[in-house]
């Protein structure tokens, strides 16, 4: 409990950070021209954090005296690291596209319902059962998390409300459905391949492959000259470089948790850790600011809590059932042989 506790803290300290850094580079313009301009380069910024994050992957590797395991790799793990590479750089687009469509609040919303697209690709291509208890609490934490944010109080944009369209709503669910195969994949290859993978080497190996998908498309694609066009920006703009660097450094480390916790604990609570991060960060803002929630918000972290709360109790309870099996097996074991050796005597 206390590993996975400083997991969900690393997280959401790390990620914390992370879309602090990704603000800042998105929409701080650089210069002290008159028409400063904003880096827009997504492509190469996701080019640049996997790059770190291999980097830090295999660093972790090396200081913790294991290799990369390439001579023992099989072909077919091989190809389960790309499948999950792929997924991984193909399924943000989406979720980009979808905001030229639906407004940022509509996504929010599909983004708080990530549980239920991990748990139907895992039971939908991977056939993996779950006990009657983890379907509740899916349930449970996307109506919570979904209730939160829907009652969230709107601020009224001087524009105008952007509707949402059914082309938006079908990208965001292409980039929800992209993201539950990505996590149930990761789950198959812990399943499949636990004795050769761990969640760095996981790490590594996504973000390497994940480097070269994303470096081909820049250097092969005729009609797109986003890398010769980023490279000009950093030569005439500096700082961004270093704020560029700090945010794929920060995602690596925010990284190093994730895949941890994907290991040991499972995508579904990874993604219960992911999914109620802001809920918590907008709790932490609320008693330290004395904001006020509604009572359908109230509701909703109620509803989340219940879940956390099942979730907790359930696994005490199997834990003090396995701990109960291994204390009396020992014993179990003891009696047999001198069963044995009696009738031997008789």
């Amino acid at each position: 409990m206390l590993k996975f506790t400083l997991c969900v803290i690393g997280i959401y300290t790390c990620f914390l950070t992370w879309g602090v850094i990704q603000e800042r580079v998105s929409t701080t313009p650089y210069g002290n021209d008159e028409t400063p301009k904003k880096f827009k380069f997504f492509i190469v910024l996701n080019l640049i954090q996997s790059l770190v994050a291999a980097t830090v992957a295999a660093i972790y590797l090396k200081a913790c005296g294991r290799s990369l395991n390439l001579k023992e790799t099989p072909r077919s793990l091989y190809v389960k690291y790309v499948q999950v590479a792929i997924f991984n750089c193909s399924g943000s687009p989406f979720g980009y596209a979808s905001l030229k469509h639906i407004d940022y609040p509509t996504m929010i919303l599909g983004k708080s319902c990530k549980l239920v697209p991990v748990m139907f690709m895992n039971v939908l291509v991977y056939r993996r059962k779950f006990p009657l208890h983890k379907y509740a609490c899916v349930v449970l934490v996307t109506l919570g998390v979904s209730m939160f944010m829907l009652y969230q109080p709107s601020k009224k944009a001087s524009s105008g409300p952007v509707s949402s369209s059914m082309w938006g709503l079908f990208l965001l669910g292409t980039n929800l459905c992209i993201d539950g195969l990505t996590n149930a994949t990761q789950d198959e290859i812990f399943s499949k391949f636990n004795h050769l993978v761990s969640g760095q080497h996981m790490m590594f190996y996504m973000n390497a492959i994940g480097s070269m998908l994303s470096a081909s498309y820049l250097l092969l694609h005729p009609y797109n000259d986003e890398l010769q066009q980023a490279l000009a920006f950093f030569q005439q703009h500096p700082a961004v470089i270093r704020d560029v660097l700090l945010f794929g450094f920060c995602g690596a480390v925010g990284q190093c948790f994730i895949f941890y916790t994907l290991q040991h604990y499972g995508s579904l609570r990874l993604v219960t850790v992911t999914v109620t991060r802001k809920l918590f960060t907008m709790l932490l803002s609320v008693f330290w600011f004395n904001h006020a929630l509604n009572m359908g918000q109230w509701s909703g972290v109620a509803l989340v809590f219940l879940a956390i709360g099942i979730e907790a109790y359930i696994g005490k309870q199997q834990k003090a059932k396995a701990k109960k099996m291994a204390e009396t097996s020992p014993t179990v074991a003891k009696k047999t042989p001198t069963t044995i050796e009696q009738k031997k005597l008789a």
